[in-house]
């Protein structure tokens, strides 16, 4: 049993140093280092998806009605967005490309529609700067 523990620790211990290992995005040719920089851009995405939904909250909390259909909205775009994504898995699962198909559908998907909450809840119909930077699809 003590073999079994010390097998364990020594495998967490590899992955932990291997997780913390540099991956060069710019050339990144194996599948996982791949998927790893896919992930990296998802993850900024998110980041920004975030920042312009709360801004969109906050911007708009003079009208309770809106605020609580940005939030309906904003739930029923995650249902598609794993819907759609997962359908795009499914389209590549025979191959090692499936997983950086289905992040890349995700982050374009989540520029999308971060440039949608802009657009719509950000933006002024007159020559009003709007409340953050057009962000990039």
């Amino acid at each position: 049993m003590n073999r079994f523990i010390l097998i364990f620790l020594a495998f967490v211990a590899f992955q932990a140093m291997a997780e913390e290992e540099h991956v060069d995005c710019q050339n990144a040719v194996s599948t996982p280092d791949i998927n790893y920089c896919a992930s990296i851009k998802l993850n900024s995405a998110k980041k920004e998806l975030n920042q312009y939904y709360q801004a969109s909250l906050k911007h708009n909390e003079y009208d309770p009605e809106l605020i609580a259909s940005i939030k309906v909205a904003q739930k029923a775009w995650q249902a598609y967005l794993v819907s759609h994504c997962d359908s795009v898995y499914t389209q590549w699962r025979d191959g090692t490309i499936r997983g950086v198909m289905s992040i890349s559908c995700k982050t374009r998907l989540t520029k999308q529609r971060t440039h949608e909450l802009w657009d719509n809840f950000l933006t002024y119909m007159d020559s009003t700067p709007p409340v953050l930077p057009e962000p990039k699809l």
